[in-house]
């Protein structure tokens, strides 16, 4: 036995399969609706579970239910449906695969209602200061002209523009949700839970079917990494014969399983920080910072586990294709200066105190959210994108749902959609993306604080409504060209913008197209020798050579060659 034992030992050992949050409606399913977010969830939401699921035989609702329901208007009802659609756990929910006409008429599953309106009451980890803030200060977004109103700012918007603040780490935000999930397992089980009398006396059980709404809030390791329900990952429903329903277990026995697997997550995530912090000196930081960062992307994950980082690239031009990353979510944080192509189909995208640079994502079929950023032009197509806390950005959109602006916003534009690269139709239509529907300029904001974030909600700070987006100029809008060397081309490829244009941007593109023509028909006809016409050549690409320095194009053209 013992040698066996030995031999055993010397092979590779399998990391266990650990439960884990999902991140998904922590990141990008939390609303700052003050109606949303209740003092006592459990006090407010077990009542109100009784009241749905009698009005609703099918046990789904739609806008009008949950506006009526919840005391809230019909936007702000819709929204809850379309935030709910990007972010639960099941691809098979009727309501994930709805479009966009359909969301209404096919509505949401009551409990998983429930569980979102409990996790409103969380609060995000507060961002980490970094290591060393001096050496961060030069590449940190600067004050704007803007900022010389700062004695007239509020406390909040003084808070903000004063930190220099980092995103925490996947580690201390995935130890702070199951944190978050094991002090409130006990209320969020009763949501679940059904109640059977047994022996005279009334105690609450789980069935299979309600069990597997838990998937909302927690999987085990990457979702679909293993193709198993959750429920098969349970010593009391797993290998239950497919033709016999399973019998319902004992709340009690379920939250106690669970709270033992949350413990034994976070004895991981300790252990793993232990050996990080006590590691040898070289050894490569998972969680590097934009002042250690090289002028290339950042993954801070070995394993095809969760997001790709793209990470403190500043001036410099970088492009990514779906092959170069990995798993189908995306962090672009803190980088600067720079220009910035991922050109690929994904599921979740976040952008994160960048400044001062132009960011082109492909499509993204669940959410975009970006935040803390100034001066930042991103040109996307997406299903839904939701702005927090950004400054002097201007957004070309190609989205399905109303922009949602959220926080302490100030001076941000949208404009249509207005580029293409060959893989976009193929990319939209493999994340369900409709070109024939662009809501650009219907952008819906909300308030300025923040209850999910105790950073930016101050005590004794009135909430107002946010400060929402222009449309930008037609006079200013312009196509956005990615060159066919970083796209590719191939046959059947997308040759131009899918979206639609209004009359007004596309009246000020023929206006502008026209202009050069006549530019060109004038050089082409003004009588010139030889030598002049050399002289005017050279003068021209003197000019455009200025231009490009001036810009800061040349860097872009340079970098992008260089790969």
């Amino acid at each position: 036995m013992t040698e066996a034992t030995d031999q055993s030992s010397s092979l590779p050992v399998k990391d266990p399969i650990l439960i884990r949050p999902r991140r998904e409606p922590f990141e990008h399913g939390l609303l700052p609706i003050p109606k949303l977010v209740f003092s006592d969830p459990i006090q407010t939401l077990i009542p109100l579970k009784q009241k749905l699921l009698q009005a609703s035989p099918s046990h789904r609702l739609n806008s009008s239910a949950i506006s009526e329901s919840l005391q809230i208007s019909s936007d702000h009802a819709r929204l809850v449906l379309d935030t709910l659609a990007s972010v639960l756990h099941s691809d098979s929910d009727p309501l994930v695969n709805a479009t966009p006409d359909e969301v209404d008429s096919v509505g949401v599953d009551v409990l998983d209602l429930l569980l979102f309106l409990y996790i409103q009451s969380y609060k995000r980890l507060l961002p980490r200061s970094h290591k060393d803030s001096a050496a961060v200060a030069d590449v940190w977004p600067s004050t704007s002209a803007f900022d010389g109103y700062l004695s007239a700012l509020s406390p909040l918007q003084l808070v903000r523009s004063n930190s220099r603040r980092l995103m925490p780490s996947q580690a201390d935000e995935e130890a702070h949700q199951l944190s978050y999930l094991q002090k409130h397992l006990p209320n969020i089980l009763s949501l679940l839970a059904e109640s059977v009398e047994e022996e005279g006396e009334e105690s609450l059980v789980l069935s299979v079917e309600r069990f597997e709404h838990l998937g909302f809030l927690v999987q085990f390791g990457d979702k679909g990494s293993d193709g198993m329900q959750l429920s098969q990952h349970t010593p009391f429903f797993a290998n239950s014969d497919p033709d016999m329903p399973a019998v319902p277990v004992p709340a009690a026995q379920v939250l106690d399983w669970i709270l033992q697997n949350i413990a034994s997550a976070l004895d991981n995530i300790s252990e793993r920080a232990s050996l990080k912090e006590n590691g040898p000196s070289g050894a490569s930081d998972p969680d590097v910072a934009m002042a250690d960062a090289s002028t290339s992307s950042v993954n801070r994950t070995n394993t095809n586990r969760g997001p790709s980082y793209i990470e403190g690239i500043s001036k410099s031009s970088l492009v990514k294709q779906a092959s170069d990353l990995k798993g189908s979510s995306v962090k672009v944080l803190n980088c600067h200066e720079s220009v910035i192509y991922i050109l690929a189909p994904l599921r979740y995208a976040t952008i994160y105190g960048c400044s001062d640079t132009t960011i082109v994502l492909g499509a993204v079929g669940k959410a975009v959210r970006v935040e803390h950023c100034e001066r930042v032009h991103l040109i996307t197509v997406a299903k839904r994108v939701c702005i927090a806390n950004c400054r002097e950005c201007l957004f070309f959109l190609g989205v399905n749902q109303r922009p949602l602006i959220v926080g302490d916003n100030h001076k941000l534009q949208v404009a249509p959609y207005n580029t293409f690269y060959s893989q976009l139709g193929s990319h939209m239509s493999e994340v369900g993306i409709e070109a024939a529907l662009n809501r650009w300029d219907e952008p819906l904001a909300l308030g300025v604080l923040d209850p999910h974030d105790s950073l930016s909600h101050p005590a004794g700070v009135s909430d107002v409504q946010t400060e929402t987006a222009t449309c930008l100029d037609p006079d200013q809008f312009t196509n956005f060209l990615i060159p066919n060397w970083v796209s590719g081309e191939f046959p059947g490829a997308t040759d131009c913008n899918p979206f639609p244009l209004p009359d007004a941007y596309l009246a000020s593109l023929e206006r502008n197209k026209k202009s050069l023509g006549e530019v060109l028909q004038i050089l082409r006809e003004t009588p010139l020798e030889e030598n002049r016409k050399r002289e005017l050549s050279s003068a021209l690409h003197v000019y455009f050579k200025d231009w490009l320095y001036a810009s800061g194009n040349i860097r872009q053209l340079y970098c992008l060659q260089g790969d």
